[in-house]
């Protein structure tokens, strides 16, 4: 097994993620007093869940409520409101909850819980709700997917119908926070917001042609021609006189009165209580207590080692010219890029498979659900990210990796490797599928996403296929450490823009000069992190925390160290902070050092 050596600088700049869990919780002996704050604990969780169901018909629908299945969130004034306080209630319940008495899986429900609703009342105290729209899409664009869902009954269709009549009333609460995050300053960055109305036009199609349609042009074969001739009419009746003018209204809404009065800054320091609420996104994001300036220098200092490893590289391809030079050349000579949409799906299609092969020697336990390859949908590809993963939540449907096949020339192969092992496996469709497959864990732990944990594994994922025996071509592994300096590149121009007064160009030349990403790519994704602050940098911290401690279970196990249970270690509780999975790895090694005594014993 292959040593994975981590620069000293790294090991020694990344802080150790302090433990809140006490060894001394685990194996005590049950008491009275124990069995009391675990039913408080519980029945906390039994709150604040109801609340998670009584406030989204969605989630509620998916998990077997018939009466949600027809309705769409209620976001008025009223009801915002009205969550919040409860939630703040639930909340504060919890923080006055004695821990000493808990078991170590109720200490890591109780921080997890804490935490998922203190950003809920953290981010209704910032306004969060006046921001439904970000630089790659919005509520409009999300709401449409509605019409993928489950269609095998005329009650599905009847639900369906009833979504769409609720448009109008959807439509216009979010603009009013849209309108409010106007008067008060709390908008996306006007730069951002370029290009913007193409993402609503793309909805402004004939009906026939409309996303919203596509349920009504084909039934199960066991409905009857009445069923299907009057299904069809409502349909195309309310897409007609309700959906579509909505679009065309919202369309009017943004180009004439949102987009031009949008902020000229792009700082989320220049958004009212901009400082307290970056560095509030700093710590939710890397689940660490970082300041912005600690992340920058971690940036800095990883992007000049990753710069080494890439000279290395273009060294060993023998490119005559400058650092610069190479990158120019990777952007723009065709050989590196698709013809086509399918030839780009189809290679993705070609490294999942080979990823799915190497799974066995790697990790003891598989997810059970599969994964397929999409592109992204065209209504959103332009803004876009260049690929990203689609869970879902019912047990009937898989996960999709998402390819963006829009600018094929912007798309490049090299890059590929990468993405996939990010996006599909072992990354997130894997990490995700197993998370919801822990039916021992509570339903908030299930069904969430830490950011750390989830995109740190993804990045890990990446580094893992070298491991694996992917990259074998020099310009794929210079793919995967473009990838690697992208995340590093986002530490520095993420708290640059937000926290040290940077420029968007400053930030657009710092990722272009140090990243061979196309120059689309690049601004689509300067433009990601202005209008969604903070969670850039859960990658990169993530992803030097699992690696941080891989090393220190592979030092102190050595030749007894197993990769298999070390990485059914690392996702068998689920979404973690990485300070709950520091402690997971710490009894991780005593019980393998245990196990190794006993044997040795025998």
């Amino acid at each position: 097994m292959r040593l994975l050596i981590l620069p000293t600088l790294i090991m020694l700049s990344l802080p150790a993620c302090n433990s809140h869990i006490s060894t001394t919780q685990i194996d005590r002996p049950i008491t009275r007093q124990q069995t009391q704050i675990d039913s408080n604990l519980q029945a906390i969780i039994d709150q604040s869940w109801a609340v998670n169901l009584a406030y989204s018909p969605e989630l509620a629908a998916s998990l077997g409520d018939t009466s949600a299945a027809g309705k769409l969130d209620d976001l008025s004034v009223e009801t915002l409101a009205q969550k919040n306080k409860q939630t703040l209630a639930i909340l504060n319940k919890l923080k006055r909850l004695d821990r000493k008495y808990l078991s170590k899986s109720d200490v890591i429900n109780a921080k997890i819980l804490q935490d998922q609703l203190q950003n809920k009342v953290d981010m209704y105290r910032f306004h969060d709700h006046y921001l439904p729209i970000t630089a790659e899409s919005g509520f409009h664009a999300y709401i449409a997917a509605i019409a993928k869902g489950r269609f095998n009954s005329v009650e599905d269709y009847q639900q369906y119908l009833a979504k769409l009549e609720q448009l109008p009333r959807y439509f216009s609460q979010q603009t009013y926070w849209l309108k409010q995050g106007l008067a008060s300053g709390i908008t996306p960055a006007k730069i951002t917001l370029r290009g913007f109305e193409d993402s609503i036009s793309a909805f402004i199609v004939p009906i026939e042609d409309s996303g919203y349609f596509t349920p009504f042009t084909h039934y199960p074969d066991y409905f009857t021609a009445a069923e299907k001739k009057a299904l069809t009419q409502q349909g195309r009746s309310t897409i007609e006189q309700t959906v579509l003018p909505l679009y065309l209204q919202f369309y009017d809404f943004m180009t004439q009165e949102y987009i031009p009065n949008a902020r000229i800054q792009i700082a989320a320091s220049s958004l009212p209580n901009g400082s307290e609420f970056y560095q509030n996104r700093v710590e939710y994001y890397t689940t660490l207590s970082m300041t912005a300036e600690e992340v920058h220098q971690l940036g800095l200092q990883e992007v000049a080692r990753i710069k080494t490893e890439m000279e290395q590289v273009i060294k060993e391809v023998n490119f005559k010219g400058s650092f610069a030079d190479f990158l120019s050349f990777l952007r723009t000579d065709p050989q590196f890029y698709p013809k086509t949409a399918d030839e780009l799906l189809k290679e993705a299609a070609f490294i999942a498979k080979k990823a799915d092969a190497i799974l066995p020697k790697y990790f003891g336990k598989l997810p059970r659900t599969p994964y397929g390859i999409a592109p992204v949908p065209a209504e959103i590809a332009p803004k876009y990210t260049t690929g990203r993963y689609s869970g879902s939540n019912r047990d009937d449907e898989p996960g999709y990796y998402w390819v963006n096949t829009y600018a094929l020339d912007k798309r490049p192969l090299y890059e590929l490797e990468a993405l996939t092992l990010h996006e599909a496996v072992p990354g997130h469709h894997l990490q995700i599928s197993l998370n919801k497959e822990l039916i021992n864990l509570p339903n908030f732990r299930r069904y969430s996403y830490i950011s750390a944990f989830g995109e740190g594994w993804g990045l890990y994922s990446e580094y893992l296929g070298l491991e694996a025996g992917f990259y074998k071509d020099p310009y794929s592994n210079f793919g995967r450490l473009t990838y690697e300096m992208w995340r590093a590149a986002r530490l520095v121009v993420d708290t640059g823009m937000h926290a040290k007064g940077w420029s968007r160009q400053q930030a657009i030349d710092f990722m272009a000069n140090n990243t061979a990403l196309s120059m689309h790519n690049v601004t689509t994704e300067i433009d990601r992190y202005i209008s969604w602050p903070g969670q850039a940098l859960s990658y990169k911290i993530g992803e030097l925390t699992i690696k941080r401690l891989r090393a220190k279970a592979e030092t102190s196990l050595g030749k007894d160290f197993d990769i298999r249970q070390f990485h059914d270690a690392i996702l068998e509780n689920g979404s973690i902070p990485m300070s709950v999975l520091e402690q997971m790895v710490d009894e991780f090694i005593i019980l393998q050092q245990k196990m190794i005594k006993d044997e040795s014993n025998v």
